[in-house]
């Protein structure tokens, strides 16, 4: 087989691989991307920008039911044919956009399925023509992998790929299921529970631990979970999923959440008949919770089998991430990984600075991992978004903290927007009155959050920013009242 040399292969095309095969372009290098479905990866065709699609088509839904609060009537009905449609163009549009700026930077892309066969060779299977396998040896000087994770499977509860699954069909259901159970009360199973609640399911939530969002400030999850409660959501906490009762239909398929599809009867969402029943076991009794859909949503994996890392001598930790240095740099040289495949957090947005890094360093241009400040949104209502230390993680660290809280309650463009509930909590080195960190939760967190995180990585105070005026009347005031709170000036709040 005849072997192709360029400069640089990225295996894996998400937020983190396009964007490291773009850099290393405008470095001069050669590039060829390669991935086993699409361009963009599960962030833009099966995550993150689907998912905030219906979240957004779903808070109009409630904020039109809502609208009597402001005196006005409204009548609303949800065609979720016609929502997919759009949502569907959202994504065509995004992933087309990619795909022009691999192409306006050189950079070669092919479909297929990539693994090591040593150090720096690769050989891809592609499908020629939707047919034909075909296969494809790429020798780099640089390869970078950026294949992912995917979600763990529940052994009580293993995919179907029809009534049991993950956010991938979740995301792609044709009709709102009458009653949802969502098993994992994280991120995921939160953003998408609360987009069927609001679109009229009875859903219901098991989670593991002793509280919803598992390592998220308790302050910011109690709003969350008021509004959950809101919408009807029934949440069991120090709970599990242990298997399913009788009552249940025979499955219809076998495809997994990211795997293949052998499917017999109808498709995700397209209303199995019967009833799914899954025991739980609650901290009181067991009990058995009857759903039309169930939603796991506990976890995620690395995506490295069949990729040939030990033919690589690419070295894992033990839980299957490959390892890296600060300059994103395997146990071999000259192979870098990057995104989820590297290890937590597992953020689109930390996978393509990774990216960004990995690209530059390859490149001779020196660039390490020295991010200060990584933030995290979570897209439930209301948002969650934080950035560098809670005060918990400072006071383990053995940091004497400052730690401020202003209520939106006291905002006023909050309150214009019937969004009163939640804070912006500032939390600073008590002696120096540096910025450590914040939670925001409230309306807009997630485009509040990175002014804080600027502030981390410039090393500001929190009277920098308190001293920044901000205009009126805008939810960022909130923070300039929190940082003043830290001095112990706010003016809008008492100080405490």
């Amino acid at each position: 087989m005849a072997t192709e040399k360029v400069d640089a292969v990225v295996v894996g095309a998400g937020p983190g691989g396009y964007v490291a095969a773009i850099r290393l372009a405008q470095l001069g290098r050669k590039v060829i991307l390669v991935d086993r479905e699409k361009v963009g990866g599960v962030c833009l065709n099966y995550g993150c920008i689907p998912s905030k699609a219906l979240i957004h088509a779903a808070s109009l839904v409630d904020d039109a039911r809502r609208a009597k609060e402001f005196g006005i009537d409204a009548v609303v009905s949800v065609d979720v044919t016609r929502l997919q449609a759009w949502k569907a163009g959202v994504v065509e549009k995004l992933v087309g956009g990619v795909k022009q700026l691999l192409k306006g930077n050189g950079v070669g892309f092919v479909e297929g399925a990539a693994k090591f066969v040593g150090p720096r060779t690769l050989e891809v299977t592609t499908r020629e023509g939707g047919a034909r396998e075909g296969v494809r040896r790429l020798e780099a000087t640089t390869i970078i992998v950026a294949t992912g994770a995917r979600p763990f499977e529940v052994p009580s509860l293993p995919f179907d790929g029809v009534r049991v699954v993950g956010a991938r069909e979740a995301l792609a259901f044709d009709r709102v299921p009458a009653r949802l159970l969502v098993v994992g009360g994280g991120v995921i199973g939160l953003e998408l529970g609360t987009v069927y609640a609001k679109l009229g399911s009875k859903v219901t939530v098991v989670e593991m631990m002793d509280q919803l969002l598992p390592g998220v400030d308790p302050d910011a999850v109690r709003i969350v979970a008021r509004g959950l409660k809101r919408w009807g959501v029934e949440v069991y906490v120090k709970s599990k999923a242990i298997g399913v009762s009788g009552g249940a239909d025979a499955r219809t398929s076998t495809r997994t959440s990211t795997g293949t599809t052998t499917t017999t009867g109808a498709g995700a969402g397209a209303g199995a008949r019967g009833v799914i029943a899954v025991r739980v076991e609650t901290p009181e009794k067991e009990i058995v919770v009857d759903a039309d859909r169930v939603l796991v949503a506990v976890g995620m994996r690395p995506n490295t089998e069949g990729l040939g890392l030990d033919a690589a001598g690419i070295a894992v930790d033990a839980k299957g991430f490959v390892r890296v240095n600060a300059r994103m740099e395997t146990s071999v040289p000259g192979v870098f990984a990057i995104g989820d495949v590297s290890g937590p957090p597992l953020l689109a947005h930390k996978a393509s600075k990774e990216g960004e890094i990995a690209a530059e360093a390859s490149s001779g241009r020196g660039a390490t991992n020295d991010v200060a400040a990584m933030p995290a949104a979570i897209f439930t209502d209301p948002e969650i978004a934080t950035v560098g230390m809670s005060e918990a993680d400072a006071k383990a660290k053995g940091i004497a903290v400052k730690v401020s809280k202003f209520p939106f309650g006291a905002n006023g463009r909050a309150l214009t927007t019937g969004a009163g509930e939640g804070f912006a909590k500032i939390v600073a080195d008590e002696a120096t009155k540096r910025v450590l960190g914040a939670t925001i939760v409230g309306v807009e967190a997630s485009n509040l959050v990175s002014e804080v995180a600027l502030a981390i990585e410039m090393g500001a105070e929190a009277g920098d920013i308190g001293l920044t005026v901000h205009p009126h009347p805008t939810l960022s005031e909130a923070l300039m009242e929190s940082a003043n709170a830290v001095l112990g000036e706010a003016i809008h709040a008492l100080n405490r």
